[in-house]
């Protein structure tokens, strides 16, 4: 089903705001332009279809005018350039009989009256009132001044503007400028071309082909005809036709006519009241123009690339793990292990050494994550900043990853996708320097084997303190040379001299085993700690990196089916 000319330009006009600042400003231009015609002509006269008289200088479309016209309105001559203003008959629906008969009467020539928009000299014709108001406007927004109302033939004809445009090869830029505005205003267009000028490449190329959208409401009017033999002007009507046909205009109508003998005038004026009669030039133009812009829009939208596909998850990965090493993941990382070993050593040590673990330094306080004091306000860590070589490889990553994620994108939409990555980048460190500071690094988790291990320890201390202390008795007791009872023994061993060795060796077994243990805890802690710090990197990345790329996908796709929709 065919949308409403309404809904197709709500369509565009969404194509193009997902496209600003993406797709080429000519384009961009281009559609803003067609969006405005296709309102401003809404908001005009629905009853009057607009046909343009188009061609070069002595192809006769002003006598071709005057014919159909019936009368001698516009001047035809061999001066270059014959046209510089553009003129416009005015067709409006049969009135009925009386009131304007005595106006419709035969044998006054035209005379000027009254001024048009703006102060200007308005033609117009003493034979035929004035333009009617519904034309009024609608001759306005075209800038026709010179305008001429003429009864219609029949009570069926419906309400026509017929336009005499200036010459589109004129010498004057003024007057191209002028025909090329009206080219594109105009509901119906006629060329007039003559058996001279009708191959004319830079007609074809220029005017025609372009046209190739609007071949519905294209006429091609072979001007002349009378010059030639009856084969020669049918063998340049099939030329003519094979030419247009070329230009895309597959279905433009091919006429030939002589506006000096009146041949094929009745069958071009029927074409051009039956197309005023039906009303439907207008929205067929309308429609073209936005499909043509819709499919320029289309194509400058190159197939979308895949924002989930693996190379693209592929290429996050490697952003990732080179943006957790220009943020000191590893050092933290490292810095996690050493902190839980030398914890752990000052938790399960032997009592008698273990003080000196204490006196090493914290590896995380040293880089400003386990400060001496809670600091809430703390903004940044003290890591070390990230060597020269370590932010080229984060800023070559940031770039390799948006040209992988953008390789199928169209130039334009790539370098704004790049842009937006490579802008969100430059907020990258302190992004990932707050990340690491906000990862749970389990600082205040204890493990129950530290307690365990350093109860045992304890206890462990205080048999060799049994042990000691009563070895230290004994001796006491001989230096003063007083009797000292003899010890129990266990297998030969004096009890105090089995305590004093249980207690060594249980002590450093034990420091032995925990120092073993606290070592593969601190690489679990470490493992599950780095995990933790990539997951905040990438959370990172998809926050600063990947959900703006992912926003410039996004626009593309609105423009492609947006313009898909507004294109039909």
């Amino acid at each position: 089903m065919t949308l409403p000319i309404g809904e197709r330009t709500i369509a565009l006009e969404a194509a193009v705001r997902a496209g600003e600042g993406r797709l080429p400003i000519h384009l961009l231009d281009e559609a803003r332009a067609v969006i405005g015609r296709v309102r401003e002509r809404g908001g005009l006269s629905a009853e009057h279809t607009v046909i343009a008289l188009a061609g070069a200088t002595g192809s006769g479309k002003s006598s071709v005018f005057n014919a159909l016209a019936g009368a001698d309105l516009a001047p035809v001559g061999v001066q270059r350039p014959t046209t510089s203003h553009a003129m416009a008959a005015v067709w409006e629906p049969d009135r009925g009989a009386g009131g304007d008969e005595a106006a419709r009467r035969p044998g006054r020539r035209p005379r000027f009256a009254g001024f048009g928009p703006g102060g200007h000299r308005a033609e117009r014709s003493a034979r035929w009132p004035a333009a009617p108001t519904g034309a009024e406007p609608l001759l306005d927004w075209l800038e026709v001044r010179r305008r001429h109302e003429i009864a219609a033939p029949v009570p069926a004809a419906g309400a026509m503007v017929l336009l005499d445009l200036p010459d589109h090869d004129s010498i004057v830029a003024e007057h191209r400028v002028r025909a090329e505005r009206l080219v594109e205003r105009t509901d119906l267009l006629a060329w007039v071309v003559d058996p001279q000028k009708y191959a004319d490449a830079a007609l074809h190329e220029r005017f025609l082909r372009p046209l190739a959208e609007h071949s519905d409401i294209v006429i091609v009017v072979l001007n002349q005809i009378d010059r030639l033999a009856p084969a020669d002007a049918e063998a340049c009507l099939a030329d003519l036709r094979r030419l247009v046909h070329q230009d895309g205009l597959v279905r433009a109508r091919v006429l030939g006519v002589s506006a000096r003998t009146g041949e094929g005038m009745d069958e071009l004026r029927s074409l051009l009241m039956g197309a005023a009669a039906r009303r439907e030039a207008a929205g067929l133009r309308l429609a073209a123009d936005v499909r043509g812009v819709a499919r320029q829009l289309s194509a400058a939208c190159a197939a979308e690339t895949d924002a989930g596909g693996g190379a693209v998850r592929s290429a996050k990965g490697a952003l990732v793990d080179t943006l957790a090493t220009a943020a000191g993941v590893p050092v933290v990382v490292a810095a996690v292990r050493g902190a839980a070993l030398r914890d752990a050593r000052a938790a399960t040590g032997w009592p008698v050494t273990r003080w000196l673990a204490r006196l090493r330094p914290d590896p995380l306080r040293r880089i400003g994550l386990r400060p001496a004091a809670p600091r809430p306000d703390l903004l940044r860590s003290s890591l070390p900043a990230a060597s020269t070589a370590a932010r080229a490889a984060a800023q070559a990553a940031v770039r390799d990853y948006a040209r992988q994620v953008t390789a199928d994108l169209p130039d334009g939409w790539a370098l704004a996708a790049r842009s937006v990555v490579l802008d969100a980048g430059r907020g990258l460190p302190d992004a990932l320097d707050q990340a690491v500071l906000g990862t749970d690094l389990g600082l205040g988790r204890r493990p129950v084997w530290w307690r365990v291990v350093g109860g045992l320890q304890w206890a462990a201390l205080a048999v060799l303190i049994v042990g000691l202390g009563w070895l230290a008795g004994l001796a006491a007791l001989g230096w003063l040379q007083l009797a000292a009872p003899d010890p129990p023994t266990w297998r030969g061993l004096p009890m105090p001299t089995g305590l004093l060795v249980v207690g060594l060796i249980a002590g450093l077994g034990l420091a032995a085993v925990a120092r073993g243990c606290a070592i593969v805890g601190a690489r679990r802690r470490a493992a599950a700690v780095g995990r933790r710090l990539r997951a905040a990197v990438g959370a990172v990345v998809e926050r600063e990196v990947r959900v703006p790329m992912l926003g410039e996908l996004d626009a593309l796709r609105t423009c492609r089916m947006a313009a898909a929709v507004a294109g039909g």
